[in-house]
């Protein structure tokens, strides 16, 4: 059941990503780098949110349930709840360094 989830999700990614390369117009030629640099760079943000989201909904029901067990845990509930967040963090870089 989840593989067909993971499958469909994949299968309109792939659609969108294609789609918007296929309908894309003549870019202008500038310092943006065309279609493809706008492409790469909503896919680095984009993957970077998508995945931080995954990642954390995982991660805080269970910092949430060892902290309900044990309050002296809440530190590494912390650290491990924010760790995710430096996907985004690579994700805005290379936001900045995709020309």
């Amino acid at each position: 059941m989840k593989i067909e989830k993971v499958l469909k999700f994949v299968s309109l990614l792939a659609m969108a990503v294609f789609g918007a390369v296929a309908f894309a117009q003549e870019a202008a030629t500038g310092a943006t780098g065309g279609n493809f640099a706008a492409i790469g760079k909503g896919l680095a943000l984009g993957l970077g949110a998508l995945g931080t989201g995954v990642a954390q909904s995982a991660i805080g029901a269970a910092a949430l349930g060892a902290v309900v067990e044990d309050r002296r845990n809440i530190g590494f509930a912390f650290i491990f709840f924010l760790l995710p967040e430096t996907l985004v963090i690579f994700g805005f870089v290379g936001f900045f360094l995709i020309q």
